[in-house]
């Protein structure tokens, strides 16, 4: 069990994953074994697109429109963790989507003069739970003080992979001799879902419109047959794309806000909480009772959560608040190259929501 930093640098990032050679499974075959429960959805992969020129200005153009707001959120979270842990921090992202975020907050935390901060990415798999491989070896081959773990994420929507983290810690706790926090750290909480958060807006955030060129080269988390039980979860590592990589230029543009920008205020009142979750609830009571979906799994609220429909599944159709709102720009270009039907929602609480298709 090794671990890598992947194409971030090692201050920032410690991938606990293990590289994996893969065979590709084609993006209409691998949502055909998801849905028809031969396959789980963590044992495959598609092959990823490197992105294309006007995509990548679509990215450069709402990276120069929230990095600022970014940074501010970071440094407010950094701030938080930084007065709630007074000795080490260890952050622990949820591969790969809180990838960039935990390397920002170790940025952050250590301009807040928290030098003792260090950031691992870690797998996390719908309904297989937390890789506890990974935990065991931050916590005893690195001698990291579980009092100080914080677990990341870059947002929720509908909570699922909060309660796997809820779950996973608990069995843990009741397991194992170090005790961990299962508090859920994340920049945007549209679901009401996470413990702590900067914001419960749904905007787009940069680091959610890529794929692995924005989160150090490396593909989400994978749990198959070449994976033993003394392993880490596994990867792919996309180095034919270092070209086109953007992971450590994205958290150089946040970072050069860090020493100006006015610190994010946390959110982290429980009735507050609860009444975006009510919202999301009722929202998504209705979308189900309108398209007649049947499983919670094809509905994926959110900016980011829409945007990885359709960048790496079979999408049916793209529900939009406001079909002219910068945000969802590149929603719509990615909709018309695979001609996915847009329609609009205004009384959405969010800017977006894909539907999956179902194929059975």
């Amino acid at each position: 069990m090794n671990p890598f930093t992947g194409s971030y640098r090692a201050e920032d990032t410690i991938f606990l994953l293990k590289p994996l050679q893969l065979e590709m499974v084609d993006i209409a075959a691998k949502e055909r074994l998801i849905q028809s429960g031969q396959r789980h959805y963590s044992e495959m992969l598609a092959p990823e697109r490197a992105p294309g020129p006007r995509y990548l200005q679509l990215f450069e153009a709402l990276t120069d429109r929230y990095a600022g707001r970014l940074a501010g959120e970071v440094m407010g979270l950094a701030r938080y963790l930084a007065e709630s842990r007074p000795r080490q921090i260890t952050l622990v992202s949820l591969a790969r989507a809180g990838t960039p975020i935990g390397a920002l907050l170790a940025r952050a935390l250590r301009k807040l003069g928290r030098s003792d901060a260090r950031h691992y990415s870690i797998s996390i798999i719908r309904d297989r739970g937390i890789d506890e491989n990974a935990l065991k070896f931050i916590l005893r081959s690195e001698g990291r003080d579980p009092t100080g773990l914080a677990f990341v994420d870059g947002w929720t929507a509908k909570g699922v992979i909060t309660e796997e983290l809820h779950q996973a810690v608990r069995r843990w706790n009741r397991r194992q001799p170090e005790q961990l926090e299962e508090a859920l750290y994340v920049v945007s909480d549209i679901g009401g879902t996470a413990d702590v958060a900067a914001t419960y807006d749904d905007y787009a955030m940069p680091s959610g419109i890529l794929n692995a060129t924005v989160s150090g080269l490396t593909s989400r988390s994978i749990l198959n047959a070449a994976i033993g039980p003394d392993d880490f979860h596994g990867c792919v590592f996309y180095g034919e794309f270092a070209c086109f990589d953007r992971s450590n230029g994205f958290l150089d543009e946040v970072t050069r806000y860090f020493p100006t920008v006015e610190l994010g205020t946390v959110r982290s009142n429980l009735e507050e909480r609860q009444a975006r979750r009510r919202v999301m609830t009722d929202f998504l009571a209705r979308l189900h009772d309108r398209y007649r979906i049947s499983d919670r799994n094809f509905v994926k609220p959110g900016v980011a959560e829409a945007t990885r429909v359709l960048l790496r599944r079979v999408p049916g159709r793209l529900l939009l608040r406001d079909p002219a709102h910068p945000d969802v720009e590149h929603l719509h270009w990615l909709a018309q190259e695979k001609q996915v039907p847009v329609t609009l929602d205004p009384a959405m609480p969010i800017q977006a929501t894909a539907l999956i298709k179902d194929l059975l």
